[in-house]
C-alpha cells in the first residue's frame, strides 16, 4: 500500500483543481448567455440579425473551445486571463453597438462576464476586468452620443451594477475558495488519520498474528512434552525390566557366545535409554530463567537432538569453536531451540555430502555464532519474508522456525539474529549475544576445528 506524506509535509493543493471545478459553473453561465442571445436575436430582432448572429457565432466558437478543453481536464487560455477579459469586453461592446445601444439587453453580458471572471480568477484580475468593462461601456456611450437623462441614468446604474457585481461575486468566490481550501486541509488531516489508523491496525494485527504463532508453537511443544513423557514412561519401564533380566542371565554360567550377545543387547538397551533421556530433557517444560551457560554446551545440546532428525543423506558437521569463551547469561532452553531450528533448516537445505559449518567467536563485546551451509540457498524474492510467521518455502513446513527463533532472541533483550548471505553457494545465519560478562571479556577468535560426519541415528 503506498502512503502519502503527512499534511504538514504535503505541498499546497494545486489551484488548477479549483479552476477545473469552477469551470463547470462558468461554462453553464457562458452557454446560458449564448442561448439567451441567439433566442433574442432570432425571435425578437429584425434589424442587423445577420451581423448579430455572426458576432454571437464568434462567442459560440470560443465556448466550444472552452468546453473541449474542460473535457480534457484543462482550462482554455488559462495563462492569459486578461486577454479573455479584453475579448469579452470587445464582444459585448459590438453586440450592444449593433443592437439597441445603451438600451440593449446585451448590456447584462458585462455582468455575466464579471461573474465568470470572479469565479475563475483572482480579485485583482476581476478588478482589472471591471475597469476594462467600464471603459468599454464608456466608449459605447460616447460613440452613441448618449446625452439624454435616460441614457445618463442607464450609464450610472450600469456602472453601479458592474461595481456591485464585481464586489459581491469576488467576495462570494473568495468565500468558496476559502471553504474549499479549508475542506482540502480537513481532508488531508482525515487521510493522515486514516493512514495512521491503518498503520496501527496493521501493527496490532501483526502483533496478534505473532502472538498466535508463538502460542501455537508453545501448544505444540506442550503436546510433544506430554507425548514424550508418556513414551518415556511406557517404554522406560519395560526396558528397565529387560535390562535387569539380561544382567541376571549374564551372571549365570553361560558360554562365551551367549555372553557376547547379551552384552550387545545390553549396549543397545543403554542406547535406547539414553535416547529416551534426551527426548525427555528436550520436551520438559522450558525454563524462562536466565542462567550462566557455556555457549558450546548449548550448541552441543541442540546437535544431540538434531542427530535424530530423519534424513537419508549424510551431513558433514564442521565446528570452528573459539576456546576459553566466557559464560553467557541466557535462557538456556530457548537458545537450544534457536540453534536447533537453524541446524535443522541447514540440514533441509543441503544435499548428500553437504557441509554445515558452525563458528563461534567474540568480537567487540558480542558473542557471535554463525551457522553456514552449502545448500541451495534462499530465493532473493523470499529473503525479506523468512522471519515472518507462517512463511515457508517447504511443502511440509509450518513457517514458525525462524519466526520463533527471532522472537526468542529478541525477547532476551541483548541478542540479534540475521541472514548474513544466501545464494546458490549456500546460506549463512549469524546470532549475536551479549551480557555484562561478555562485554568485559577480550576478543576471542575460533581456533579449534572439529569435523564430524553425521548419519541419522
Amino acid at each position: 500500500m503506498s502512503m502519502s506524506p503527512p499534511a504538514e509535509n504535503r505541498p499546497p493543493r494545486d489551484r488548477h483543481a479549483f479552476e477545473l471545478a469552477a469551470e463547470t459553473i462558468t461554462l453553464r453561465i457562458r452557454w446560458f448567455g449564448l442561448v439567451f442571445g441567439f433566442v433574442l436575436v432570432n425571435l425578437l430582432r429584425d434589424e442587423n440579425r445577420l451581423l448579430l448572429n455572426a458576432i454571437l457565432g464568434l462567442g459560440l466558437g470560443y465556448a466550444i473551445l472552452d468546453t473541449l478543453w474542460s473535457l480534457r481536464g484543462l482550462v482554455f487560455l488559462r495563462r492569459w486571463p486578461l486577454a479573455i477579459s479584453l475579448l469579452e469586453t470587445i464582444f459585448v461592446g459590438l453586440l450592444c453597438a449593433n443592437d439597441h445601444g445603451l438600451q440593449s439587453p446585451f448590456l447584462f453580458y458585462y455582468l455575466l462576464s464579471l461573474l465568470v471572471c470572479a469565479i475563475r480568477y483572482t480579485p485583482t484580475i476581476t478588478s482589472i476586468s471591471f475597469l476594462l468593462h467600464v471603459t468599454s461601456f464608456g466608449l459605447l456611450a460616447f460613440s452613441l452620443h448618449a446625452e439624454s437623462r435616460d441614457d445618463v441614468t442607464t450609464m450610472v446604474l450600469m456602472v453601479v451594477l458592474m461595481g456591485w457585481v464585481t464586489w459581491a461575486s469576488t467576495a462570494f468566490a473568495g468565500l468558496g475558495k476559502s471553504v474549499g481550501s479549508r475542506l482540502a486541509q480537513l481532508n488531508d488531516k482525515l487521510q493522515d488519520n486514516q493512514q495512521l489508523l491503518e498503520k496501527r491496525i496493521e501493527f496490532r494485527t501483526r502483533e496478534l498474528q505473532e502472538s498466535q504463532a508463538l502460542l501455537t508453537q508453545q501448544e505444540k511443544h506442550a503436546a510433544f512434552g506430554l507425548l514424550a513423557a508418556g513414551i518415556a514412561h511406557e517404554v522406560g519401564n519395560p526396558l528397565a525390566a529387560i535390562s535387569s533380566l539380561v544382567q541376571l542371565v549374564n551372571r549365570r554360567p553361560i558360554d562365551d557366545y551367549t555372553r557376547e550377545r547379551l552384552e550387545m543387547v545390553d549396549d543397545q538397551l543403554v542406547r535406547i535409554q539414553r535416547t529416551l533421556r534426551e527426548l525427555v530433557d528436550f520436551s520438559r517444560p522450558a525454563s524462562h530463567e536466565a542462567t550462566m551457560c557455556d555457549i558450546h554446551d548449548v550448541i552441543e545440546a541442540a546437535m544431540s537432538i538434531a542427530k535424530y532428525y530423519k534424513r537419508k543423506k549424510g551431513k558433514l558437521i564442521v565446528r570452528r569453536y573459539a576456546e576459553k569463551m566466557p559464560p553467557l547469561r541466557v535462557v538456556r532452553d530457548q537458545l537450544v531451540q534457536v540453534f536447533l531450528n537453524l541446524v535443522l533448516n541447514a540440514m533441509d537445505a543441503t544435499d548428500e555430502g553437504g557441509t554445515i559449518e558452525i563458528t563461534t567467536s567474540l568480537t567487540d563485546g558480542w558473542l557471535e555464532v554463525t551457522i553456514r551451509d552449502d545448500g541451495h540457498g534462499i530465493d532473493p524474492a523470499h529473503q525479506d519474508n523468512i522471519f515472518e510467521p507462517y512463511f515457508t518455502t517447504k511443502s511440509t513446513g509450518t513457517g514458525l522456525g525462524l519466526f520463533v527463533s527471532r522472537s526468542l532472541i529478541e525477547q532476551a533483550g541483548e541478542g540479534q539474529i540475521e541472514l548474513v548471505a544466501s545464494d546458490r553457494s549456500g546460506t549463512t545465519f549469524r546470532i549475536r549475544l551479549t551480557c555484562d560478562n561478555v562485554r568485559q571479556h577480550d576478543d576471542v577468535l575460533p581456533t579449534q576445528v572439529e569435523t564430524e560426519e553425521v548419519q541419522p541415528a
